[in-house]
């Protein structure tokens, strides 16, 4: 049989070190998928939505460095790739989109699924073109590949499945991707008058995030140098809270107040590596300084005094030898004890009593963090897993957390699950899931049972959107929408061959929790949690108490007032 342009693509991504596709089959894919059929080096990973796909080729990429691929036939099966591909692009995971195309004769014809996936993809990729013909291959593939690992995003191959089929001249495939290292760092001109802003700085705080990866110990040094604290961004939590003598927690919504007053009470902020969005968390008075990778990223948050180009390991190391001050270690001392007092308070909520139910999903969290093995890979879905993950789950180095950090989107917690049991398949992986995200896309639980991913879900069932009632009860809404009527989800798992365990009481949580770690094989963990817990942020505005005070007398208006005192048992009577 002669070889095809499908074939060409196959053979390209095995060069690039692709071991595994993820998507649904589809006629305008079968061309690929009878190429790796007969390549039998790739493996193809059917899920049952496509969103799925690519949410799972992005923590693929993310945990093994290299680049991940997902597909989806034409029309509606590659549009359902989006959201996926949006929050890869937005959280700089290369991937690469296999955009399965109509018949290319038929483009421009209104043809039966027909739309146009190279100009639908534009914003969330780097690159994102059509193939119309066999000249094309495989420098197409090159130039798509070279996009997504160099620039850090997403690329979309946009693959008529005609031409797929096409033979081909016995064309060579090339060596598709040139993972470059460069050694990027601010002149020493510009670093001296960094270091003339820090050296005369009498309370200097630190913001650090996910680009201060790999430079955990020039940070510690640093702080020591300046004696200052470190508040630690959400997608920074993983690399920098373990062996932190100088952390102070998180701030923002899901924050501390230590980490929100240690950035207040500076009169110099340093931040590394860090997009943190949140304006209203910056201080207003302070000298804010800041040093990124991407020149494009400097002072779009805050009001800067001086911001840098240059990765943080190579930053930090080149601006030691310039830093000649001796600082006090009052303001570090002051912060340090602050978080530690939070600490406790924090740890003080996550108990659980026999017989008293609900659950208490810190009690939930600080369990799954105490039993969960060293090398650990948690996945959470945004809302209140995200928060209680971001309190109480316990880095050491070797763990990692994944989720829609960027781009906040509902079920991300077990695609990307699935994409980590994918890459390895010894290691232990645990979704920390809503109900609400679950149920979204729960059909993919029938790809754990199909593929024997062992991954481990626990589901903070709740029979609720709680964090969307938080916020509706902090602007002065009565909740409305937001309950979900949920069933057995373990009895779900069951019945699609999944283990399922439900846990209803404090007392089984943590029998039940060593029983579904111990087992050889994917558990979903239903546990009944509190719906009625309360997440403050680390300042609480004029607008948000007025706005709860509201809420209150809303529910009593409208013959609600039990809520009140659920929301009072909950949260006073421990």
């Amino acid at each position: 049989m002669k070889q095809t342009i499908a074939d060409l693509l196959i053979e390209s991504l095995l060069q690039a070190g692709v071991k595994r596709i993820y998507g649904i089959v589809g006629d305008s894919l079968n061309a690929v998928l009878d190429s790796i059929r007969r390549s039998g080096k790739i493996e193809w990973i059917g899920v049952r939505h496509e969103e799925v796909a690519a949410f799972a080729a992005g923590s693929d990429s993310f945990l093994s460095g290299s680049i991940a691929v997902c597909a989806g036939s034409s029309g509606p099966g590659n549009l359902h790739l989006i959201n996926g591909l949006y929050d890869c692009h937005r959280s700089r995971i290369p991937v690469l989109a296999i955009a399965a195309h109509i018949p290319s004769n038929e483009i421009g014809s209104e043809y039966f699924q027909q739309t146009h996936p190279e100009q639908i993809f534009k914003e969330c990729s780097h690159f994102s073109e059509v193939v119309s013909k066999p000249e094309h291959m495989p420098r197409m593939v090159t130039i798509a590949m070279q996009h997504a690992v160099s620039r850090k995003g997403v690329s979309v191959l946009v693959l008529p499945g005609d031409v797929a089929a096409m033979p081909d001249s016995e064309t060579v495939p090339e060596k598709v991707v040139h993972v470059t290292e460069p050694y990027v760092r601010p002149s020493d001109a510009e670093l001296k008058k960094l270091a003339e802003y820090l050296n005369h700085g009498k309370r200097i705080t630190l913001l650090c995030g996910a680009g201060c990866e790999g430079a955990h110990p020039q940070l510690m040094e640093l702080c020591d140098r300046l004696k200052s604290p470190m508040v630690i961004a959400l997608r920074g939590k993983e690399h920098l809270e373990y062996d932190n003598p100088y952390s102070v927690g998180l701030t923002g919504l899901i924050g501390y107040s230590s980490g929100y007053h240690a950035m207040m009470d500076c009169n110099v902020l340093l931040m590394l590596g860090t997009d943190f969005p949140y304006r209203q968390f910056f201080p207003k008075k302070a000298h804010i300084l800041q040093v990124d990778l991407r020149a494009e990223h400097l002072g779009r948050r805050a009001n800067l005094t001086l911001g840098l180009c240059g990765d943080i390991k190579n930053t930090v190391e080149g601006l030691l030898p310039y830093l000649t001050e001796t600082h006090s270690s009052r303001h570090l001392d002051k912060f340090v004890d602050h978080y530690k007092n939070v600490r406790e308070g924090l740890d003080e909520l996550a108990v659980g009593k026999p017989g008293h139910t609900p659950i208490h999903p810190q009690y939930l969290t600080k369990m799954v963090s105490d039993l969960a093995s060293e090398d650990a890979i948690f996945t959470c879905d945004v809302g209140t897993p995200t928060l209680w993950a971001a309190r109480y789950l316990e880095m050491n180095g070797k763990r990692r957390l994944l989720g829609s950090f960027n781009h906040g989107s509902m079920a991300n917690a077990l695609p990307q699950a699935i994409g980590a049991q994918c890459f390895d398949s010894g290691r232990q992986v645990i979704a920390l899931s809503g109900d609400g995200g679950l149920s979204m896309l729960m059909g993919d639980m029938l790809t754990l049972q199909q593929h024997n991913l062992p991954v481990k879900i626990i589901v903070f069932n709740n029979s609720a959107l709680s964090f969307v009632e938080l916020e509706m009860k902090a602007a002065g809404y009565l909740e409305t929408g937001t309950e979900l009527k949920n069933p057995n989800l373990a009895a779900v798992a069951e019945a699609m061959g999944i283990m399922g365990i439900r846990v209803e009481d404090p007392a089984d949580l943590q029998d039940s929790l060593k029983r579904a770690f111990e087992h050889d094989g994917p558990v979903l963990l239903d546990v009944l949690v509190n719906r009625q817990e309360i997440s403050l942020p680390p300042r609480i505005e004029f607008d948000q108490a007025q706005g709860f005070t509201l809420w209150m007398v809303k529910a009593v208006l409208n013959g609600d007032g039990n809520k009140l005192i659920e929301l009072a048992k909950t949260n006073l009577l421990r």
